[in-house]
């Protein structure tokens, strides 16, 4: 099991000086990225392959924001492979190993070439060492779109969005749709399914609809084909 240890930055706080929605989700993504880094299979390895995981679901609760300077405790495991897909949870602990954030994801293995999925080999899967899956309910994968959506300005796909993989990092769509929320309104949990890849130049066309201590928000091209489906909740259902 990997940990990625560190104090919550300045650079990571929000307007209240906790440990931002934002942050959480990078602290998880790093953390996935230097476990595969650690047994040779990151960033050089999958470039020379032709290669790239791509996130294609991830449900995170947060039961509390960490504060400035604290001492966080990252952990990730896979604990799945079946075709083309990698399955992995990630748990967050304070100084005092209590939770303060837990995650399931899905990652789809894929042909940077073709852009299509294709099945992750033996050689790439021995490489990595399997733990039971973290006791968790998880949610569906697929989000429902409904009828009522608010259509929303559209959004220019930013140099400062695009990662190494040539298109809209999966924490730049969170922090797109997070900018409608209503300022009171305290994430606890998010599903977010991804569907297709924003690239630049490019427009995301956002709708969103709240109810019930929910919030979704569709990020759309023009076409109205979803990128990214985001749901923010206030509890953890």
């Amino acid at each position: 099991m990997f940990c990625l240890e560190g104090k919550v930055r300045y650079s990571e706080l929000d307007a209240d000086a906790k440990m931002s929605l934002p942050a959480v989700l990078s602290r998880l993504q790093d953390c996935c990225i230097f476990d595969s880094e650690e047994i040779g299979m990151g960033l050089h390895f999958l470039a020379q392959q032709k290669r790239a995981w791509v996130l294609s679901f991830w449900q995170v609760i947060i039961c509390r924001y960490p504060g400035f300077g604290e001492q966080i405790s990252t952990y990730t495991w896979p604990y799945d492979f079946k075709g083309f897909l990698g399955y992995r949870n990630f748990k967050m602990e304070d100084a005092s190993c209590q939770t303060v954030a837990y995650a399931n994801s899905v990652w789809t293995y894929l042909d940077t070439q073709t852009g299509m999925p294709v099945r992750i080999p033996q050689t790439v899967q021995q490489r990595y060492m399997f733990y039971p899956p973290y006791e968790m309910e998880c949610a569906g994968r697929k989000i429902r779109l409904e009828e009522g959506m608010r259509q929303e300005g559209p959004v220019h796909v930013a140099r400062s969005h695009i990662d190494t993989n040539r298109h809209v990092n999966n924490g730049k769509y969170i922090m797109i749709a997070q900018e409608y929320l209503p300022e009171d309104f305290k994430v606890c949990q998010i599903r977010a399914e991804y569907k297709k890849a924003a690239v630049r130049p490019g427009i995301i066309y956002p709708k969103v609809k709240e109810g019930c201590g929910r919030f979704l928000v569709s990020l759309e091209n023009e076409a109205a084909e979803p990128y990214a489906i985001v749901e923010f909740r206030e509890d953890y259902v």
